[in-house]
């Protein structure tokens, strides 16, 4: 199956199964689902059954502790930690063929108003906006139709500066739109390769992924700007400042482990 033309989602619902398609699987092993589709998978049951218009989805930690094969299908748990009047917490298990391979906690804060006063806060970045990008013309910059890119500065394991747009080309769920937070949640998981990848390419394989929005997306482009990484006896740990097309949005962080057959970084634009 040609995934660059397809417009087959990551996964197709069977009752309360999700049925894994070709389109969601990984760059470390053909028969594995790439991480991004685990995180995005854990943020829609986690909106779907918890989420309410009057709370943010303000951080969402998923563990990923093993990587789940693409023929099976999978199931995802949640729980009700605690339903505030102010604060909702919920717990979520990803199974696959039945066996725990992730975890998530989701944290939902009720919307108010800020409080008098000014605050200190970074300046918002300064770019081209997507439509004023050309689209690269290497399909391994969105993984062969998994996603699109719009590069602003540097490329994945570039040493210089990296930012980029990048947006969603598939439903995750067939039949469900891709709400804002199923869409910032899918591309979370893009800061570890954009982060952590070197001059060799990628040589580290995230463990979890951690995103925190101060305000959901109002546009379908997520900015990444690579803020941070660091390493030291085989553990990395990189950030990214996300946005959309109005301004910041949250951060994406993410603990990797070293890899001993690094992944090639795709070559510039």
């Amino acid at each position: 199956m040609n995934i660059m033309t397809t417009s087959q989602p990551f996964f197709t619902p069977d009752n309360d199964a999700f049925i894994p398609t070709p389109a969601s699987n990984g760059p470390w092993d053909p028969k594995s689902m790439h991480g991004r589709v685990v995180v995005g998978l854990l943020a829609h049951t986690i909106e779907q059954r918890h989420g309410a218009a009057d709370f943010v989805p303000a951080r969402l930690t998923v563990d990923m502790f093993r990587l789940p094969n693409i023929m099976a299908p999978v199931e995802v748990k949640t729980k009700l930690i605690r339903d505030g009047l102010r604060i909702r917490v919920i717990e979520a298990d990803f199974l696959s063929g039945g066996v725990p391979m992730a975890r998530a906690s989701g944290q939902l804060l009720r919307r108010t108003e800020n409080p008098d006063g000014q605050v200190w806060s970074p300046p918002n970045w300064d770019v081209p906006k997507p439509s004023d990008i050309p689209a690269p013309t290497d399909p391994r910059l969105g993984m062969n139709g998994k996603w699109t890119t719009r590069p602003i500065a540097g490329r994945m394991g570039s040493l210089g500066q990296r930012r980029l747009w990048m947006s969603e080309v598939r439903a995750l769920v067939e039949g469900a739109p891709l709400t804002p937070f199923v869409r910032v949640a899918l591309a979370a998981d893009f800061a570890s390769p954009f982060a952590n990848a070197g001059e060799k390419g990628l040589g580290f394989i995230n463990s979890d992924v951690t995103l925190y929005l101060h305000r959901l997306p109002v546009t379908q482009w997520i900015g990444f700007d690579v803020v941070n990484h660091h390493a030291s006896e085989g553990i990395a740990v990189g950030e990214c400042w996300l946005y959309d097309e109005e301004g910041a949005i949250g951060t994406s962080t993410v603990a990797a482990l070293a890899q001993r057959r690094p992944m090639s970084a795709p070559p510039p634009p």
